[in-house]
């Protein structure tokens, strides 16, 4: 968990990067009337709705109500792939999106998802935050998306309702949902564990029937899912650091005047700031309430074990992502 201090550094960059040191991009009196519908897959007590929400917030304000959002939550519109097919066509407006979905539309979001590869979320801030990051951002504009600003999932951990994992071997043969992204399936499968690829609107129900064991997710999913009624198990593996993106349909983002675009970009980029702090000052709390909950928590594992097993992820995709992993590593040096 970042220090005050650095959090406070990084979310004084990210309103740097949209302008609002100061007061941010003003409206003016003919600000035209702009009523955005922005969707997510979760509940009003996750992340996403918190980022969400001050999307709404900031906007409202800056606009002196003139630009609106309308927020769907707990997948009304559809799952993320269905949300981000939407966006493509102009029938979604935008979202807030889970990094993995995402990289099915656009190869290189997946490096983000190699695991163990940022070792603390400064780190990951600081190249989703700069040249890297907005590099891959602006892909999206490829397949007719709009990247706005990485907000955050956070760093994954594993759940289930079999038995303990401190090491890798306690994975053989555990039934896991995972997300589906072949770079999560591969890494699961490598490290011994039956990965399931499924959608999060699908595993709620998984849990509850016993159609599988465990998932893995930040602890902040974890809490406002209440995963301690179906999961006995939780292990702080940490094993990746998964961003969200503020999304947009690129057909809806090219109708909105240039005044309208800037309001949006910056209340995206301030949100996810927002939404970043919030993970950062509420997971040692929700982290009791787990435990209060009746979960088991594992605070130790092997890391170094897990780590030493997934190298082969690395080899078989690393050439992948063209030259993105090599600067990732060498800007985290």
């Amino acid at each position: 968990m970042l220090e005050p201090r650095s959090r406070a550094r990084h979310l004084a960059l990210a309103f740097a990067t949209a302008g609002l040191l100061g007061l941010g991009t003003a409206a003016s009196a003919d600000t035209p009337q702009t009523s955005l519908r922005l969707a997510h897959v979760v509940n009003s007590d996750d992340t996403y709705h918190i980022a969400a929400t001050r999307f709404q917030e900031i906007l409202a304000e800056r606009s002196d109500g003139a630009v609106s959002v309308e927020i769907f939550p707990n997948a009304s519109l559809g799952d993320e792939r269905t949300l981000l097919e939407g966006m493509q066509i102009g029938t979604v407006d935008m979202g807030v999106i889970t990094n993995g979905p995402v990289a099915n539309f656009v190869d290189e979001f997946s490096v983000f998802e190699l695991p163990f590869l940022f070792p603390d979320a400064e780190s990951a801030y600081q190249v989703l935050d700069g040249e890297i990051g907005q590099e891959i951002l602006d892909k999206l504009e490829g397949v007719n998306l709009k990247g706005l600003a990485f907000a955050e999932r956070g760093f994954r951990n594993i759940t289930n309702s079999r038995n303990p994992i401190s090491e890798p071997s306690d994975l053989d043969g555990l039934r896991l949902r995972v997300i589906e992204n072949e770079v999560y399936v591969d890494t699961f499968r490598t490290l011994g564990a039956n990965a399931v690829p499924m959608a999060w609107t699908e595993t709620l129900t998984a849990l509850q029937q016993g159609t599988i064991d465990g998932q893995e997710n930040p602890i902040n999913a974890i809490y406002a899912f209440n995963l301690a009624e179906t999961q006995d198990y939780l292990t702080m593996t940490r094993h990746i650091y998964a961003p969200a993106l503020f999304v947009m349909s690129l057909p809806k983002w090219n109708a909105l005047p240039d005044e309208v675009q800037a309001l949006v970009q910056e209340a995206a980029v301030e949100a996810s700031a927002y939404a970043r702090e919030q993970n950062a000052a509420t997971e040692a709390e929700q982290l009791q309430a787990l435990a209060d909950a009746g979960m088991q928590i594992v605070d130790s594992p092997d890391l170094d074990a897990f780590r030493s097993a997934v190298a082969p992820v690395y080899e078989r995709y690393g050439d992948q992502f063209g030259d993105y992993l090599p600067r990732i590593q060498q800007a985290l040096e």
